[in-house]
C-alpha cells in the first residue's frame, strides 16, 4: 500500500518477488542466491538473519532492512549515520532498553528472584541485549540465566530446569529464533505457569503474559519510502540507518488472571493495550 502510494503498482510498474525462510539458515542461503539470481532492482530483508547470505550473495544490489538488531556490530553497514555499501534501513531494538524488560518482570511479578533469558548468543544482539539485562538484575534482586534458543529441544530444556525452583520468570529477547519457536516458549509458560515478558505485541495477542518493543508494522512502511527513493536514484549508502520511533506496552489480562497475577492499576493505566 505505502509502495502504491509513491507510485509503484504490482502488475504495472512493479514485481515483487516474495522468499520465506521460516528461520532455517540452509533456506537462508538457498533464497538469498534464488533472488539475486533474479537480478531485482532492490531487496527487502525482513531479519538480521537474511542480511549475511544476502550480502554474500550481492554487494550491489540495493538492500533495505527491517527488524535488524545490530546492523553495525553485525558488519551490515560501516556506521549508523553513513551506511555506505549497499544496505541501509531500520534497526528494532535498542539493547538498553532490555533492562526495562526486568523492570516490567517484576512490576508484573513481583516475587521473582530468578529469571531465564532466552536469547541467541550466537548474534551481537543476543549478547547486547544480555549484557542490558545483567547490568541492571543485581539491584531488582534478580539472578539471570542464560538459555539458548538453537532448536526446540534446547529451549525446553532450559525451561523445565527454570521451573524445577520457584520464584522463576522468562524474558524472552527478540531474535529470529525466539520468533520462530514463539507458539512453543508461551505454551512452555503456561504449562510450567511461569511470568513472561516478551519484545513484541504479536506474543501477547497469540497468548503471552506481556511484551514492551518497538511497533512491528511501522518500519515496514518507512521501508517503502527508502524504497522509493532508492528505486528513484538515491543510494542506499547516503541514507542513514534508522531507530525505532513508536514502542508499545501490552499486557494480557486472561493469561495474568490464569497465572494468579494481579496486575497494578498504574501498570494497566501504562499499557499500550490490553487485552481481555
Amino acid at each position: 500500500m505505502d509502495l502504491q502510494r509513491s507510485g509503484w503498482i504490482e502488475g504495472r510498474n512493479a514485481r515483487l518477488d516474495i522468499r520465506w525462510a521460516a528461520g532455517e539458515a540452509d533456506r537462508f542461503r538457498m533464497l538469498a542466491q534464488e533472488l539475486v539470481a533474479l537480478a531485482p532492482d532492490i531487496i527487502l530483508a525482513g531479519s538480521g538473519t537474511a542480511m549475511p547470505p544476502l550480502l554474500q550473495a550481492t554487494r550491489t544490489i540495493p538492500i533495505v532492512f527491517v527488524q535488524v538488531a545490530d546492523p553495525v556490530g553485525n558488519g551490515f553497514v560501516a556506521s549508523l549515520a553513513r551506511p555506505e555499501g549497499n544496505a541501509t534501513g531500520f534497526t528494532n531494538i535498542d539493547f538498553g532498553m532490555s533492562a526495562k524488560w526486568l523492570e516490567l518482570l517484576k512490576d508484573i511479578a513481583p516475587q521473582t528472584t530468578r529469571a531465564l533469558v532466552l536469547r541467541d548468543a550466537t548474534e551481537p544482539s543476543g549478547i547486547g541485549q544480555w549484557a542490558a539485562l545483567q547490568s541492571i538484575a543485581p539491584s531488582l534482586g534478580v539472578e539471570l540465566m542464560p538459555g539458548g534458543v538453537r532448536d526446540a529441544g534446547e529451549i525446553e530444556l532450559g525451561v523445565k530446569t527454570l521451573a524445577s525452583k520457584p520464584n522463576g520468570a522468562l524474558i524472552v529477547t527478540a531474535s529470529a529464533p525466539t520468533a520462530v519457536h514463539r507458539v512453543q516458549i508461551i505454551a512452555l509458560a503456561a504449562h510450567y505457569r511461569l511470568p513472561a515478558i516478551y519484545a513484541f505485541k504479536y506474543h501477547v495477542t497469540s497468548g503471552a503474559l506481556i511484551s514492551y518493543g518497538p511497533e512491528t508494522i511501522d518500519p515496514y512502511r518507512r521501508a517503502a519510502a527508502y524504497a522509493d527513493r532508492i528505486l528513484k536514484g538515491e543510494s542506499p549508502g547516503d541514507l542513514p540507518v534508522q531507530a525505532p520511533t513508536k514502542y508499545e506496552l501490552v499486557i494480557n489480562v486472561t493469561t495474568a488472571k490464569a497465572l494468579g497475577l494481579t496486575i497494578p492499576p498504574t501498570l494497566l493505566a501504562r499499557a499500550d493495550e490490553v487485552i481481555e
